[in-house]
């Protein structure tokens, strides 16, 4: 019996990479896990992975796996995944905000459009997911939101290093800076609900098929962080006391590497 036999999962961006890591751990632990993206074996993106895919991987663990595509910049399309995970499952008891769309150029120049579209997958999609699945934590007295961050969030220094010069993460961190703040937040709005909300970040880049695909890091780079260090991270988030772990943004390698998980290790701040 897994930690989480009996749960039902919703992740986000599961396609590929990080979220395909994390609903297949959540699995092993018994969760039923419903995944989402764009990429289907009948649409597939320009990237490696679908949706099949991640359920036939859930599925060969021995779980239970339901694949809803979904565009999360349309706010039909995220009514339609939550109705559908209740519809199969009965419930939402985890909720993994995952998604991210990210263009790599300097703010001053990046056009609207795309700036627009990065904040409605980064930001409005896990705000507006979060407010469909806590009706239903709240009323079960217990439940889980985890949103992806990155360490892209923090402030570049000034004078900027050479890397920050460029800007080309500017609008990426500014998205997942605003996640962090609705993960407090939210957190302190749900605390005395027993309802969990943190956020996480990779300790180090992982060579996602997005990262491999821009050059950032190829997959065999020995300063890769593995996927699979955020999947065990996000199980210990997606299971833990809301006193512990709730309203903190944890770094995954230092996370995994506390084994004993005392209420502080491996965060940065503190208890709501």
């Amino acid at each position: 019996m897994g930690v989480l036999e009996g749960k039902v999962a919703v992740v986000t961006g599961a396609s590929r990479g990080i979220g395909a890591e994390i609903a297949k751990a959540l699995a092993r632990e018994g969760a039923a896990v419903v995944v989402t993206a764009r990429s289907t074996t009948d649409q597939p993106g320009r990237l490696a992975g679908t949706l099949q895919e991640t359920v036939l991987a859930v599925e060969e663990l021995g779980g239970q796996a339901l694949a809803v595509p979904a565009d999360l910049a349309d706010a039909d399309d995220r009514e339609r995944i939550i109705r559908q995970a209740e519809e199969r499952f009965g419930k939402v008891d985890v909720l993994v905000n995952n998604a991210a769309v990210t263009y790599f150029s300097a703010a001053a120049e990046m056009p609207l459009k795309r700036a627009s579209l990065m904040f409605d997958i980064q930001v409005h999609a896990p705000l507006h997911l979060s407010q469909l699945v806590l009706p239903g934590m709240r009323a079960r007295g217990e439940g889980w939101i985890l949103n992806i961050s990155s360490l892209e969030s923090d402030d570049p220094t000034v004078p900027p290093s050479r890397f920050n010069a460029k800007g080309t993460t500017t609008v990426y961190g500014m998205c997942k800076a605003a996640l962090e703040r609705l993960t407090s937040g939210l957190a302190a709005e749900t605390f005395n609900d027993g309802i969990s909300v943190a956020a996480l970040r990779p300790g180090g880049v992982v060579p996602t098929p997005g990262i491999v695909f821009h050059g950032v890091m190829q997959v065999d780079d020995p300063a890769a962080e593995k996927p699979e260090v955020m999947a065990e991270a996000a199980v210990l988030l997606c299971t833990g006391d809301p006193a512990d772990y709730s309203g903190k943004v944890y770094e995954s390698t230092q996370l995994v590497a506390a084994s004993g998980l005392s209420a502080t290790a491996g965060s940065r701040g503190s208890h709501v």
